[in-house]
């Protein structure tokens, strides 16, 4: 019999597959007060996805001639600055009062 390689193949596995599911389903309420490096370096990758996936919606944006086109591009320049502005307003110290 061939076992599929994400399926737990006694009762204690199935157990700790459930656990880690249920982890991993559990959302933070709030941001904590410090981050550790690994999380800095992410957020700060994240920022820089986010900023140049901005640039080139607006970018090409300029250069479309279909005004459906163009609009597309912008509303998905707009949503990339959103996400670019609340990772900000998270790793921003002057905002740690906010939280």
């Amino acid at each position: 019999m061939q076992m599929n390689m994400y399926q737990p193949s006694n009762q204690f596995q199935q157990s700790q597959f459930q656990q880690n599911q249920f982890q991993q389903a559990q959302v933070m309420p709030e941001p904590p007060k410090v981050i550790s490096t690994k999380d800095s370096l992410y957020l700060q990758d994240a920022m820089t996805w986010e900023l140049t996936s901005m640039k080139k919606c607006f970018h090409f944006s300029r250069e479309a001639v279909d005004p459906e086109i163009k609009a597309a591009l912008d509303r998905v320049g707009q949503l990339h600055m959103h996400h670019y502005l609340r990772l900000l307003n998270h790793v921003n110290p002057a905002n740690t009062a906010n939280r």
